[in-house]
């Protein structure tokens, strides 16, 4: 694949009033959000529920992209077709998680590493044959007492940067993911000094890597108050130092920043989203790669009843996107 495939496939990604749905949690993960409706976690479950996700109607009109997990880039409907030629044929690119998830950073204790750069190259080679365009990598980084360490985050964002450059080298457009968790009582303000100091050593990383910025694709956290924190910040603050921060650490080459929820609530991170989007001359789109704040309501409904609530479920789905990607425009009005 050539340079322009890439920046094509990471415009694509970021299109006018499009957005990414996060589908990609690990088995465990999603047999989390089954217990909480009380379904069990079976694979035929869990493939049920993708296809619902995946097919419901117009869902391309406001998503760009789904990120999968290896499970389900290999699962196919209940009549046979491929997940990804469903995706294909409605005009929705498929992505792939591809870390294998954290594990304790030795030596600094309370902190996180993200596993899963041995063997990368191979599985990526895999996965861009099964069909997908992108790719996805997430770390995660903490705040509390006396935390992050730069070795944290030094060794994250090296991480990220040796992911990327492999994608690229296998043609598929890395989305890049350094989480700064809203677990904790910090003050949105400290979230800001993290969030730049993390995204500062991203880039640096990945020039250093080598790595293509224009078919590169940002997944960022907001700049938010820790969800323990006595003081919450209003919309507007919130919207207004994360574009800050962007402005202060992001390359203008990117083609796109897409923000992940976070455990915000679906109103919140859609407000927050076009609250951003009201902001002129930005120099690169805003818009959304949520999970949770996607499917949650869709979740509880299919849960409810699988069958009768089919339509009703895929109906909230395509709702949400549509929220999102009015949002993306800056056009949402609650």
């Amino acid at each position: 694949m050539s340079i322009e495939d890439l920046e094509d496939i990471a415009q694509a990604m970021v299109a006018p009033g499009k957005g990414i749905i996060a589908i990609d949690e690990s088995n465990a993960t999603i047999k989390k959000r089954f217990d909480s409706v009380g379904v069990e976690c079976t694979e035929e479950n869990r493939r049920a529920y993708r296809e619902m996700l995946l097919t419901a109607p117009n869902l391309g009109q406001h998503i760009s992209g789904a990120i999968l997990y290896d499970e389900t880039i290999r699962q196919a409907t209940r009549d046979g077709v491929p997940f990804t030629k469903v995706m294909a044929d409605a005009g929705i690119l498929p992505g792939i998680k591809v870390d294998k998830g954290t594990a304790a950073l030795a030596g600094c204790p309370g902190e996180l590493i993200t596993e899963g750069l041995d063997g990368l190259r191979g599985r990526l080679e895999e996965y861009a044959r099964l069909g997908a365009r992108f790719a996805k990598w997430r770390a995660v980084i903490n705040i509390g007492e006396d935390i992050p360490t730069g070795t944290c985050i030094e060794s994250n964002a090296h991480a990220l940067a040796r992911y990327a450059a492999l994608c690229q080298e296998q043609g598929l457009v890395p989305m890049v993911e350094p989480e700064v968790l809203m677990d904790g009582v910090h003050d949105i303000e400290v979230c800001y000094d993290v969030t730049e100091a993390t995204l500062r050593a991203l880039f640096t990383a990945l020039y250093e890597h080598n790595v293509m910025l224009e078919g590169t694709i940002l997944k960022a956290s907001m700049v938010i108050a820790g969800k323990d924190c006595e003081e919450q910040a209003e919309v507007e603050d919130v919207a207004d130092l994360t574009v800050r921060c962007l402005r202060a650490s992001v390359p203008a080459a990117l083609p796109g920043i897409v923000f992940l929820s976070g455990g915000q609530s679906d109103e919140q991170a859609t407000a927050h989203l076009n609250a951003m989007n009201q902001y002129e001359d930005l120099p690169w789109p805003l818009s959304f790669s949520y999970g949770r704040a996607m499917q949650s309501a869709a979740l509880k409904l299919w849960a409810a009843d699988m069958s009768g609530n089919y339509a009703k479920a895929q109906q909230m789905v395509f709702e949400r996107a549509r929220a999102n990607g009015l949002a993306a425009l800056g056009e949402w009005e609650g």
